[in-house]
């Protein structure tokens, strides 16, 4: 077996352990609301949400070509695989970190961060030119735009739709009305565990493909084929079953009190942007960024004692610095692997 084989290989079981990271990091994304308002037991939630993920894998093609053509230009060799092996160890790195602190970051961050950082730090070694591999209108016009834009659509849609809610059901029975989006929420977390698969499964196959062309064993930056879908698809449900119970507790407690009318609200809003950027754009937006900033807008209808805007703060400056310490973290990684490879 051939060194360019092995680190495909490589490459490919990196891909792979960062999308199980990926599941268990980010299943709050899915159930973390249901979950608080005893929409679903834990358990039941998180099946739930493995299968969606695994479903949503197969209607992410659009997003995985961006990831696989829209963020680097790496040269086919050797050299470009041991890029992206060091920016994927980037990001398990950085998913790890936040897990451990309960963070909901953004997967999604942390990948383009890493692998941009590898090579930007390949570039400077190899070449002499750090910014020469990095396609940075892509990145703006794919990702960083979005992922700006998506929270803040998320929060505005969800203050409307949460008032909606209030307005539509304001002569109700409480108790009543708790009992039946009680079960609307298990169609909205199942929507949302779609979403998800869609945009972050999507990611890794996006990664794997570029590993196989980089690699040369495929002609194709866009083509994937059906056992990466497979594959990526697998990883995340599992990680996903796994569960993220740090992450979990914080997005369904403590930013806002959560009941059933407010998850439900919080959920269609955030897979509804997320089905229009996947379908529409295919951009990689953060499903993190997504569902925890409709959760904060559906909280502030209730006051502005309703949101625990200290946790919110410590959430959105988790946010601007995973991108670039998810960049010097693939960086820092590249430099052994590039002198010992």
């Amino acid at each position: 077996m051939d060194a360019n084989l092995i680190a495909v290989f490589g490459v490919i079981a990196a891909a792979l352990l960062f999308g199980y990271t990926n599941g268990f990091h980010d299943s709050a994304n899915a159930i973390a609301t249901s979950i608080s308002t005893r929409a679903l037991k834990p358990r039941v939630a998180l099946a739930m949400a493995a299968l969606g993920n695994f479903v949503g894998a197969h209607l992410g093609a659009k997003v995985a070509s961006t990831v696989a053509k829209g963020v680097v230009d790496l040269p086919i060799s050797m050299d470009g695989l041991l890029i992206v092996l060091a920016g994927l160890l980037g990001a398990i790195a950085w998913n790890f970190t936040t897990w451990y602190f309960g963070l909901p970051t953004s997967s999604s961050h942390s990948l383009f961060g890493g692998i941009v950082g590898a090579t930007m730090a390949g570039g400077a070694i190899i070449i002499g030119n750090a910014n020469d591999w990095v396609l940075w209108d892509g990145i703006l016009e794919k990702i960083v735009l979005p992922t700006l834009v998506s929270p803040l659509v998320g929060f505005a849609l969800g203050f409307l739709v949460m008032l909606a809610v209030y307005w539509l059901f304001r002569r109700g029975n409480p108790s009543k009305l708790n009992r039946g989006f009680r079960h609307a929420q298990t169609v909205s977390a199942a929507a949302m565990a779609l979403g998800h698969g869609m945009q972050d499964a999507a990611k890794v196959m996006g990664v794997i493909v570029l590993a196989l062309y980089v690699g040369g064993y495929q002609d194709s930056a866009t083509h994937i084929p059906e056992w990466v879908y497979l594959a990526s698809a697998a990883v995340m449900a599992a990680g996903t079953y796994a569960g993220g119970w740090r992450i979990i507790k914080t997005m369904g407690r403590r930013i806002i009190d959560l009941g059933p009318p407010q998850g439900f609200a919080a959920e269609t809003v955030a897979s509804s942007v997320l089905y229009a950027n996947t379908w529409l754009l295919g951009a990689p937006i953060s499903t993190t960024h997504t569902i925890t900033s409709a959760i904060m807008g559906v909280g502030s209808t209730g006051g502005k004692r309703a949101v625990r805007w200290g946790v919110a703060r410590s959430i959105v400056i988790a946010w601007i610095i995973t991108f670039p310490i998810a960049a010097l973290v693939g960086a820092l990684f590249y430099l052994p692997i590039h002198f010992l490879g």
